[in-house]
């Protein structure tokens, strides 16, 4: 049998306490399936005195990550730290300097600096993998870095977020309020004591810029994601889309276009039949369209000490199965050196057109202003239509219109248009939807 696999794990919060007892308690099992031991044979945390529920003891502890991320006591790192700058970043790559293997789940780091540290990866002839780092125990990573193999990709999208799809699904399910929902996250350990990273879309676009990279062969760029959280969400929309029979979603799409490659965060109207409408509760899921395979849906668990775990486990694992000499693939699919520059798209129409609410005054010649607007701007209405909302006030209406294919740049010109009439009694609310998906 071949040498034990010496793994460092820094970062001993949920996920790491995770980590480290699979490890444990799946050790045998893990040997049978990779030819060898994996070993906790290091470990740096902030605190050497806190009860994490595992027993690490054996362990070496490090104060610093990036000694342990260079002692020759390891061979593979385990960076489960957090943030894109300071020790995470710092150990990463100090570990892949070191000639080490890395295993990461931090979205945020990659979203930033992955290509660098990808470069350095391939040029010392170690791993980078980050399976955990996007759609927690779904394999997306690895289906597309290494399962798709000639498939060109032309759309992929889905739910990244399961804090932001328990909120919707609840504010659905139950008729209650976002911020009801929010507490309700926050309490059951969903959402974060502050949950902006996730309800505003970051979270989503991190993952979603990962994805992009490996699905066009390009360098990621977070920073080029046209983002729109689910804050501004209502129960009158939530009534609204049911009426129409679609559901809201917050989606992660990036697609090929004719004038380069579209990225966007926004929450979306789908249809309450298709697939991706089924997709409740903190679940994930990631839809890839290619040439040869047609469509392919991952679903399953999106966070989570143990579904995150899983994922970093995987990793480690096919870090243990390779033999030394062995020639490992690229990071992000192709050569980090070859990732051609990000390439933003042109505005273009949006094929499913567009949801718009509206919160009126009750009076004479809205309707007509409000139609008015939408033909200056070149957008044909589907239906313009009074939705009846209780508990309004007896002088204002709610209108919900739903255009044909249209641009962003002309549907929020034109409501831009409508503020300024004077119309509007609340902040007008817009949302894409697709036809299909």
């Amino acid at each position: 049998m071949a040498e034990a696999l010496r793994v460092g794990i820094a970062g001993l919060g949920t996920v790491g306490a995770s980590v480290a007892r699979v490890l444990r308690d799946k050790a045998a099992e893990l040997t049978r399936q990779c030819g060898r031991d994996i070993v906790v044979s290091a470990v740096s945390a902030r605190d050497p005195k806190r009860d994490r529920g595992v027993d690490v003891s054996a362990a070496k502890w490090f104060e610093d990550p990036v000694k342990m991320a260079q002692s020759a006591e390891i061979d593979v790192f385990i960076e489960l730290i957090g943030g894109d700058e300071g020790p995470a970043r710092l150990s990463v790559k100090a570990a892949l300097e070191a000639g080490r293997h890395v295993v990461t789940a931090n979205k945020a780091l990659l979203a930033k600096h992955g290509v660098a540290l990808a470069e350095i990866a391939e040029k010392k002839g170690v791993l980078l993998n980050y399976e955990a780092a996007v759609a927690g125990g779904i394999p997306v990573i690895k289906t597309m870095r290494e399962a798709m193999a000639g498939n060109s990709v032309t759309r992929v999208f889905g739910i990244l977020n399961g804090t932001c799809n328990y909120i919707l699904t609840r504010m659905e399910a139950e008729g209650i309020s976002f911020d009801a929902c929010l507490k309700d996250a926050q309490r059951l350990g969903y959402a974060e004591a502050d949950p902006t990273f996730d309800i505003e879309g970051h979270d989503t676009a991190h993952k979603l810029s990962i994805l992009t990279s490996l699905a066009f062969g390009t360098k990621i760029a977070a920073n080029d994601i046209y983002m729109e959280g689910i804050s501004n969400i209502t129960q009158a929309d939530i009534r609204a889309a049911g009426d129409l029979g679609y559901r809201i979603k917050l989606l992660g799409v990036a697609q090929r276009t004719e004038s380069g490659i579209e990225q966007r965060v926004h929450p979306t109207m789908v249809p309450t039949a298709s697939v991706i409408a089924q997709v409740h509760g903190v679940t994930n899921a990631v839809a890839i369209e290619t040439d040869i395979l047609g469509e392919l849906l991952l679903s399953g668990p999106g966070a989570g000490g143990n579904a995150t775990a899983s994922a970093v486990i995987g990793d480690v694992a096919d870090i243990a199965k390779s033999r030394p000499g062995f020639q490992h693939g690229p990071v992000f699919g192709r050569p980090a050196k070859e990732l051609r520059p990000y390439k933003k798209a042109q505005m273009r129409s949006h094929a499913g057109g567009y949801f718009i609410r509206l919160t009126v005054h009750d009076r004479i010649g809205v309707f007509a202003a409000i139609a008015k607007r939408m033909a200056d701007n070149d957008i044909s209405l589907e239906s313009i239509v009074q939705h009846a909302v209780s508990g309004e006030a007896a002088a204002q209406k709610t209108v919900i219109l739903v255009t044909h294919e249209t641009t962003e740049a002309a549907v929020r010109k034109a409501v831009d248009g409508i503020t300024k009439d004077g119309h509007l009694t609340d902040k007008p609310q817009v949302i894409r939807i697709e036809r299909a998906g």
